[in-house]
Formats: structure tokens, sequence, C-alpha cells
């Protein structure tokens, strides 16, 4: 009669299988470097693969005017678990530093006003729209408008799912103009009306049918701190002293230290299976090129890649995740028998300034501020170093701004920095003088886990990517914008397939490869 493994034998088991799983990565962006790490720590052998030369993807901090800055993303919610797991996990919690306490900014009013919201808002829905800090941007008119919004019957929960159209139903079009939509198109580059409400604020819809109006609704979400005017705001974002590139760094070292082979300028052709053995996957790289243009700016020691040397050969992997944009995924996943959507990108010019302003050394606006005319130049516009007080610090008497623009392929980087510079002094309210560095990054900037059908979308995507064994896609394009969202994702899905990984029973013999074909559901 067979006998039952023993629990310290399955454990000798699932650790022989991890060390004998090759898995390759594709993309050395930062979801690609979370879901690495998640592979490494269980002893298997990785191997990321980045076509540009730096790891990292949007988490960059690059040198400008001897300042190191962030040039697209700069900030985690410190809320985030999976984010703090990480950093913990990375040993770098001393480096973290709260951002400080200055408000958001509503710009380009009717009238060419400018005023701070509210702190005592969910996505812009006032609390109280009667209240002086409200008034001052959607005015008596929008004010008493709002007010219907105790006299309309509370609707079924879920009935409205548009975020835009649930609040201009309820509480008029200046409440949705001049407060929800600034914020969605400055954080998202998206408009209210293509934000889902539960997802975005969940809780909400069901606040609204018990306290009967979405100012109660919005009342009952907030925080005490957010609802007493006199009682400090907790400090709900975060960055890493030195910038987020101190993380990238701190993640491809920990991966070197684990045994990881990390590549750059490494492109990934194709992905196919292998005709002589169905559970391995071969990945055809393409020959190394040598980049094109000057060199960019210094990077935080550890984020650049080492020397290729693949020669074009295949690479043979059990597993191979997928964590490249939206458009190169869709490209890699058909090669691989597997054919997916793509969401619409929204191609963003992200301009980083560095100014001496010091009509600006007061935090004049606050630490962001969004226009509320949708015949703006930019989405907005970030004072980086009234956010982080060790960017201030390092910063003495200069500015940095980064400024969010329309994408325009035929402007050059010089024309793109004077249309940031005249965007910034629009919003800022301030001149900015002659004297201003410039770095400019092309973004194809992802959707938020809160677009409206983003689950449908996402669960499709992974429902046919799973349809191939040893297969997986990681990334902002299916995790949704912000880097809570793609470091929760990329642990995720890699613990789904670690599982059937480490705990199959359809495993190889000891002397070969693992055969990675039982996927945990």
């Amino acid at each position: 009669m067979p006998q039952t493994p023993t629990p310290d034998a399955q454990g000798m088991d699932a650790f022989a299988r991890a060390r004998r799983t090759r898995v390759v990565v594709v993309g050395g962006g930062f979801a690609g470097l979370v879901a690495a790490l998640e592979w490494a720590k269980i002893g298997a052998h990785v191997t990321v693969l980045e076509a540009s030369d730096r790891f990292g993807g949007m988490v960059e901090t690059a040198v400008l005017d001897e300042l190191p800055v962030d040039a697209v993303a700069d900030a985690f919610p410190l809320r985030s678990a999976a984010f703090g797991a990480l950093i913990d996990d990375l040993r770098l919690r001393d480096l973290v530093e709260p951002a400080a306490a200055h408000p958001v900014w509503i710009a380009e009013l009717p009238g060419g006003g400018a005023a701070p919201m509210s702190t005592a808002t969910v996505l812009g829905i006032p609390a109280n729209p009667w209240a002086s800090d409200v008034r001052r941007i959607i005015g008596w008119g929008g004010a008493w408008r709002a007010y219907l919004d105790r006299l309309r019957p509370p609707l079924t929960i879920g009935h409205e799912r548009s975020l835009g159209r649930l609040v201009r139903s309820r509480m008029g079009d200046r409440i949705v103009d001049r407060l929800v939509a600034p914020v969605t198109r400055g954080l998202f580059a998206v408009s209210a009306d293509e934000i889902d409400v539960e997802v975005a604020a969940p809780g909400l819809s069901t606040a609204l049918t018990r306290t009967g109006s979405l100012a109660g609704a919005a009342f009952d979400l907030l925080p005490a701190e957010d609802v007493d005017a006199e009682a400090p705001a907790a400090p709900t974002r975060a960055t890493v002293r030195g910038g987020l590139g101190v993380v990238v760094a701190a993640l491809v070292q920990r991966l070197r230290d684990l045994g990881a082979d990390l590549r750059t300028a490494v492109p990934v052709e194709s992905l196919e299976r292998d005709p002589e053995r169905d559970h391995e996957w071969c990945v055809t790289v393409a020959e190394p090129t040598e980049p094109d243009g000057p060199p960019e700016p210094a990077e935080p020691a550890g984020v650049a890649g080492s020397d290729p040397a693949l020669d074009g050969q295949p690479i043979a992997a059990d597993i191979v995740v997928v964590a490249t944009p939206a458009r190169e995924a869709a490209r890699l996943l058909e090669s691989a028998g597997c054919a997916v959507t793509t969401p619409d990108e929204t191609l963003l010019d992200v301009v980083t300034l560095v100014a001496t302003a010091p009509a600006l050394d007061a935090a004049p606006r606050g630490r962001a501020v969004y226009p509320a005319s949708t015949d703006s130049l930019s989405f907005g516009v970030a004072d980086a170093s009234v956010d982080w007080p060790w960017l201030a610090a390092a910063a003495g008497t200069r500015h940095v701004l980064r400024v969010s623009l329309p994408a325009d392929s035929d402007r050059s980087d010089d024309e793109r920095a004077m249309d940031a510079t005249r965007a910034a002094e629009s919003l800022l309210g301030v001149p900015l003088g002659t004297s201003v560095q410039a770095l400019r990054r092309r973004v194809a900037a992802a959707p938020p886990a809160s677009l409206l059908g983003h689950d449908e979308r996402v669960r499709g995507i992974r429902d046919a990517v799973a349809r191939h064994a040893g297969l997986a896609v990681v990334g902002a394009w299916v995790a949704g914008s912000g880097l809570a969202q793609v470091t929760a994702d990329a642990v995720a899905e890699v613990d789904r397939m670690r599982s059937a990984v480490l705990w199959g029973t359809d495993g190889p013999p000891d002397d070969g490869p693992l055969d990675p074909t039982t996927r945990a559901t």
C-alpha cells in the first residue's frame, strides 16, 4: 500500500521542483522585477530580459541640473500592503518619507480663478457642498444644485456605475466639471464618465443607499481627520528618499544576490513551444543593438544592466512571464498562440522642469494643480519639491515640476520643454524665468483599475493566457496604473503559478526539467 508522503518529504520535493524551474521574465520594468524576485526567492533559475538599456520602466530616477528627479512615477500609497512588504523585504523602510501636507489646487476655473480643493471630498465629491472651500470652486449656484442631491431618492446599489454620470445626475455639472473631472484627468488622463465608481470608491454606492445622498455617502467614507478641518490630515502617500530609482536599484541588487541573470538591450522576438519538448518554451531573442543617440543621464547604482552576450541564441524556459507594455505583450502572446485585445493607450509627454522660482517657495498653489478647463495645455502640474521634504532640501532655491502633456511627436524636446513651461506658468500663476532645465519622457499611460470594464477585460486576457501552461502576463496594462496595483498583481500572479510548481502532482522525474502543465485555479 503506497504511503502518504510526510510533510518533510513534501517540502523537500517542493524545494527540488523549485530549483529545477527555469523562469524567463520578458521585460525588466517594475512589474517584471517584482515577478522575478518572487520566483528567485524560492530558488528558481530566473532570467530577466529587458529590451532597453536600463531596468525599472516608468520608475526612473534621472539626474537633472545635478538633482535626482523621478521622471514619471514618484509615489506609492502608504496603506498598500503589497508595496509595503516589498519595501520591508528590500530593507528600505528607513528611507520611506511621507508626503508633506499640502493641498491639491484646481486652476483655470471660469474667469481664470484658482482655488485649493477641500480635503473633505471623495474622488472630488464634497461631503458638504456649502463649505466655503467648496463654494469657492463651484459658486453659490453649484452649491444650490448640489443640495438637490439630498432631495432626490437614493439609487439602488449598482444602478449607475459611471462616476461622472452618477455625480452629474445627483449633484450637477459644476461638481463634475470643476471637482471630479479635473482629478480623474490629472491622475489618470481619462474622463470621469469612464471611471467605475464601485472600484474607485468601494462602499460609496452602499453608503448612498444608506444615507440617502451622495454628499452623505462621501461624509461616511471620509477619515475623521479629513472631516475635521482643524485636525491635521494623515499622509496617504509616500516616496523613498533619493527617488524611487532606489527601489529599482535594490530590486536589481537583490535579484543578483539570489543568482538571477539580468540582461538589458535584449529584445525578445517570439515565444514558442519547443517542438521536441512540449512543456518547454523557446524564447527567441534578437541580436543586441547599440543604443541610438547620446547616453541617458546617470542612473542610481545597480539600475543599469549587464552585457547581454546572448548571441541571439534561444533560451529554454519552463515558465515565461510577459512583463512588457501592452502592445509588445500582445505581439509576444500572439507568437505564443495566445491572441488578446489590449486597451487603448493614452500617450503622454511627461516633462520634468527644474526652475528657480522664488514665487513658488511658499507653495502658493499646493503640491499639484489640475485644470478645470478641458482646453488646457496640460493634464496638470505637480511640484515635487513641495511634495517631498528630502527633495526640497536637495533643491535649495530650485523647484522640481512635473508636467503631463498630451503626446506630440512633431515637437522636439526643446519645444516640448517650452510647452511644459507655459502650461506650468498658467496653472501655477507665476513666471518660471528663463533658466529652466528640462527632461522629457514619452509614456503610454496604463488605464486605472477603476476604468469601466477593466475587470472583465483583464479576466478575458488572463483566461486566454491560462490556456497556455507555463505562461503568465503582468504589468500596469493588466493590473491598472500605480505601483501598488502593479506590485500586488505581480505577486498574486506569480503566487498562482508558483503553487502549481511547488505542489503540483504532474511534476517531472528528478533528473528532468519541470513540466508546468498543472496550473492553480
